[in-house]
């Protein structure tokens, strides 16, 4: 793709980068997009939140001109996906879950290769991939074959490869997955420098943290609908300004002990996947005395009790009546031994 070819497009405050309505996408009878609406304005961070097998990869694909919808319309900066593909490609860069790099080839030979490709000339790309490397901590792996590469400095050198234009743009599909701490928070860093210099950022994620720490907005997805959407301090006022944690020493006691929460404090309550930890919003904390007076008559022994400030995880509890899957929660653990999970 040559740069004449190429049609820049500045995102700006006022511009929408992205505008879907109800999009669909089924695999036979699984509808794993259901009616999607999303609205991103440029020069923004928006994360797209939820669970393994929540629909968010088939939204970016669909978004990005990758998979058709079967229903539903998008439009890129103004530009139909469908009608015209040809103008919203040359808007949009994408990273997805898997490095889509060469590995017999070098860090180096990728991106002088992915550069070339879109346009730019020998000593361009040369220089380009030069300062990608420094930028994601590559320089001293620069000549190293790929198939030598851990999958964090694959993730890296994917991320890298998609931002050899800076696109207005750019989609991350869970981009820090099986990065370690230091080299996720130095990825945040970058993904707010895109913006600071022009570009637009949408990021779906399984990492709260994420979310929380780089989100202008998010919307939350689960089954294949967005069933919250807001900044993260909306969502988090809307289960309330605090969070009650209960954790009860009987395993049998915790019904008994969620129905007498919910009648106390006149909210709906939800189950942890850890065991005998009962969450409920918490609007007056001083109906804590309340509750424990309740919970003594009913018998309920307590092994422990917080009231903390909600956190986009009791969100997601509240907002959807589950957590996480098993299979997706390692990645919230501060080590590197999150795998790679498609959602």
């Amino acid at each position: 793709m040559s740069n004449e070819n190429r049609r820049i497009i500045t995102p700006n405050n006022g511009d929408w980068a992205i505008e879907a309505r109800g999009l669909v996408k089924k695999f036979g009878d699984n509808r794993a997009v259901d009616g999607v609406d999303l609205n991103v304005r440029a020069g923004t961070i928006y994360g797209v939140l939820g669970p393994n097998g929540a629909g968010k990869t088939t939204t970016i694909r669909m978004l990005a001109t990758l998979l058709k919808a079967d229903a539903g319309s998008t439009r890129i900066f103004g530009h139909d996906v469908v009608k015209e593909a040809h103008i919203v490609r040359q808007l949009i860069g994408v990273t997805g879950q898997y490095a889509s790099v060469d590995e017999s080839l070098s860090a180096t030979e990728n991106l002088i290769i992915f550069s070339r490709l879109l346009g730019l000339g020998r000593a361009e790309a040369r220089k380009k991939a030069d300062e990608l490397l420094e930028e994601f901590g590559l320089t001293e792996a620069a000549k190293r074959p790929l198939k030598n590469f851990s999958g964090g400095m694959r993730r890296r050198l994917d991320l890298a490869a998609s931002l050899i234009s800076q696109p207005p743009l750019i989609f991350l599909d869970e981009p820090t997955t099986g990065l370690d701490p230091r080299t996720r928070n130095q990825m945040w860093d970058t993904i707010r420098r895109l913006v600071k210099t022009g570009s637009t950022v949408l990021l779906t994620t399984q990492y709260l943290q994420e979310a929380d720490e780089l989100a202008d907005r998010v919307a939350v997805i689960d089954h294949g609908r967005v069933v919250a959407e807001g900044t993260v301090d909306e969502l988090k006022a809307s289960i309330g300004t605090s969070s009650l944690q209960l954790s009860i020493q009987n395993p049998k006691d915790i019904q008994i002990a969620r129905q007498t929460v919910e009648q106390v404090l006149k909210v709906q309550s939800t189950v942890s996947s850890e065991a005998g930890k009962i969450i409920a919003p918490m609007a007056d904390a001083d109906r804590v005395t309340d509750l424990l007076i309740a919970l003594r008559g009913a018998g309920v022994q307590l092994a422990e009790l917080s009231v903390q400030k909600p956190t986009l995880d009791e969100v997601f509890l509240s907002i959807t009546g589950h957590g996480v899957e098993e299979d997706a929660s390692k990645i919230f653990n501060e080590s590197n031994k999150a795998g790679e999970v498609r959602a």
